[in-house]
């Protein structure tokens, strides 16, 4: 069963979003995703939790939050 987490994620260049593109296409079993950067948020579809992507965009240097 697919999972949709939304997240809060500073995006201030073509550099950090090329990074978060990165990270997140190493999930397996991703479905969907999507950057919005005028709203700073990220979504992916599949199977992961918040928890797992918060974790992983940590490790590139990226604050995340869960989107409210």
């Amino acid at each position: 069963m697919a999972n949709v987490v939304e997240l809060k994620v500073g995006l201030h260049c073509e550099e950090c979003i090329k990074k978060i593109l990165k990270t997140i296409k190493k999930f397996e079993d991703i479905e969907a995703y999507d950057i919005d950067t005028k709203l700073n948020k990220v979504t992916v579809t599949g199977n992961v939790t918040n928890e797992q992507v918060i974790k992983a965009l940590q490790k590139i240097g990226k604050q995340a939050s869960n989107w409210e």
